[in-house]
């Protein structure tokens, strides 16, 4: 396993932040060697939703997913580690948090498959192109 660092996208989504869970979270990421380089709070619109999750555009959930995300404030971080998108997608656990493992972000917060707490980078290409949607230079 090359041991590179990388940088990927987290996104604490809504469900969690009404339920103050960002701290906890941001926790684990720490706890498990990823910085947080930047964060940011912010509410998005139903479009910036979809622009954001335009790679589910034909997939069923699609709009649900959109009207999610845009439902209410979100924290957004670049975090960095070695393999961090691998890492965070670990850390994170499957998206259905019935089937998530014990101790992954998702088992211990997520309330359904829609509302699983955190949303984070699936490859090394995605993570440039989310972190560049939100923070853009």
């Amino acid at each position: 396993m090359n041991n590179k660092k990388e940088l990927t996208l987290s996104i604490i989504k809504p469900d969690a932040i009404e339920r103050n869970l960002s701290e906890k979270i941001k926790s684990i990421f720490l706890k498990n060697k990823l910085s947080i380089l930047e964060t940011k709070k912010l509410h998005i619109s139903k479009d910036e939703a979809s622009e954001f999750y335009k790679i589910h555009q034909s997939k069923p959930f699609y709009d649900q997913l959109c009207n999610y995300l845009s439902s209410g404030p979100i924290e957004v971080l670049i975090l960095e580690g070695e393999n961090a998108v691998l890492k965070n997608r670990e850390l994170m656990g499957a998206t259905d948090p019935k089937n998530a493992k014990e101790g992954t972000i998702r088992k211990l917060y997520g309330i359904s498959i829609d509302k699983n707490s955190v949303h984070g980078s699936d490859s090394v290409e995605n993570a440039k192109i989310e972190i560049n949607f939100f923070f853009k230079k």
